[in-house]
């Protein structure tokens, strides 16, 4: 991974409570496990409610947790009056997301002064065996933050 500066110096604290401001992070239980600049972990335990039929977690979920991951990774470099939007990624699924939990590892690639790209790879985890079940390529676009969202605290 290449080696990034933040440009906040509160960047772990603010990833967290960013993280914590949104209501989806939260309704899936997923919680931010790591926080470096460039890198963010997301994991998210299984529950009946996040598994298909067959008990794999559902493919929604692993897109979404990939979405999540990449683009807190790309927050953890941006000023404190910055955020992010996805422009766009793609998403390929190469097994079945079964186990505990699902563990989701976001890196910068490229950081630019208004785009940044991720790549992104969702793991599934069961006890020890650890088995990549999705990896992303996510494309974020950096913006100011509007006013009401600078004075906010989770």
């Amino acid at each position: 991974m290449a080696s990034f500066e933040p440009q906040n110096p509160d960047y772990v604290a603010e990833v967290r409570r960013r993280f914590a401001q949104q209501p989806y992070n939260l309704s899936i239980g997923a919680e931010v496990s790591d926080v470096k600049p460039g890198r963010v972990e997301v994991i998210v335990p299984t529950r009946a409610d996040l598994v298909q039929h067959n008990g794999y977690f559902h493919g929604g979920l692993i897109a979404g947790l990939a979405d999540i991951a990449g683009g807190f990774a790309g927050w953890s470099l941006v000023a404190a009056d910055q955020g992010m939007l996805t422009i766009e990624y793609k998403l390929n699924i190469v097994a079945p997301g079964m186990g505990d939990q699902l563990r989701a590892v976001g890196e910068v690639v490229s950081r630019g002064r208004s785009i940044i790209v991720t790549r992104i790879d969702v793991f599934g985890m069961r006890n020890t065996e650890t088995v990549l079940c999705a990896t992303s390529l996510q494309t974020l676009k950096v913006m100011k933050l509007p006013p009401e969202l600078l004075t906010s605290a989770a």
